[in-house]
């Protein structure tokens, strides 16, 4: 039986760290002292932006995306192409495709994947939004930018199957080798994802 070693105040803030993804107990603890250690500089800034995070973040009802707006500010944004939807799993996806800079379209945020056995079907995603934005007038494209694993893949299947009836075209990222990968250290996987989506120089 562990002995505790700090007030329940400390002990609570360790176990909330401790949920986060990419921090065990260990880790948290660190995170924890850390903060404590530098509690004007740090710990009180991090409260009150918590806090205010708690009031103020909503989740987008179009697009599934987090923001202080509602509809979000990618969604209000006009520079934005509507023809085409990028649809992700997570808002972190999200945030990626906007870091590399590479897309200036509507996004659309599943939640998730579908996975029968944790329970989640396509009623716990926000497929059927994404049904009704593909069938405005306006929208030619649909990209499924799903992760590239076998529930990701499944999950792009299912949806792609939904939005036959839209008439939208139906399109998902490319597979394969990694810029500046050798093909000696890729798995058998990525290679063949690569091969099968060869194309003509």
């Amino acid at each position: 039986m562990s002995k505790k070693i700090a007030g329940p105040e400390i002990e609570r803030m360790v176990q909330l760290l401790a949920r986060l993804p990419g921090l065990g107990p260990r880790s948290a603890r660190k995170a924890a002292l850390a903060l404590i250690k530098r509690r004007t500089e740090l710990l009180m800034p991090l409260a009150d932006a918590l806090g205010e995070a708690v009031r103020k973040i909503v989740v987008c009802p179009d697009c599934g995306n987090v923001d202080t707006l509602s509809p979000c500010s990618l969604c209000q944004d006009p520079r934005r192409d509507r023809s085409m939807i990028v649809v992700v799993e997570e808002v972190g996806d999200l945030w990626a495709l906007e870091r590399a800079g590479v897309v200036n379209a509507s996004y659309h945020v599943l939640g998730g994947h579908l996975s029968p056995l944790d329970g989640i079907g396509p009623d716990r995603l926000n497929i059927a939004r994404l049904i009704e934005r593909a069938a405005a007038p306006d929208v030619k494209e649909v990209l499924l930018a799903l992760n590239a694993t076998v529930e990701g893949q499944s999950t792009a299947h299912y949806v792609a199957e939904q939005l036959a009836a839209c008439g939208v075209a139906v399109s998902r990222l490319a597979q394969g080798v990694p810029i500046g990968g050798e093909l000696d250290y890729l798995d058998e996987g990525t290679l063949a994802a690569a091969f099968k989506s060869r194309r003509r120089l």
